[in-house]
């Protein structure tokens, strides 16, 4: 995975959507609202979409972070559903 290639539109937007579903994913989970899934959810889009991003551009330590984060996510989506 050493090749990277230029950032194009869609990839640059998928990048921009993702970390803004991070951020807002983190913040409605740090403010306690009662909407801990929702958040999760969030944080899971964010990870999905910077795990294409990764894939594109060959970023492999970016492919497995956000992999263990798209793990991490579900676990949280998981738990939270169901207690």
């Amino acid at each position: 995975m050493s090749r990277r290639f230029p950032d194009s539109i869609p990839l640059r937007a998928a990048k921009w959507f993702g970390s803004a579903a991070g951020v807002a994913g983190a913040l409605i989970i740090a403010m306690n609202l009662g909407l801990v899934v929702h958040g999760f959810s969030l944080l899971l889009v964010g990870s999905i979409l910077w795990i294409a991003a990764a894939w594109v551009q060959r970023e492999a330590s970016l492919l497995v972070l956000q992999a263990t984060f798209t793990v991490i996510n579900l676990l949280g989506i998981y738990r939270w559903t169901l207690f």
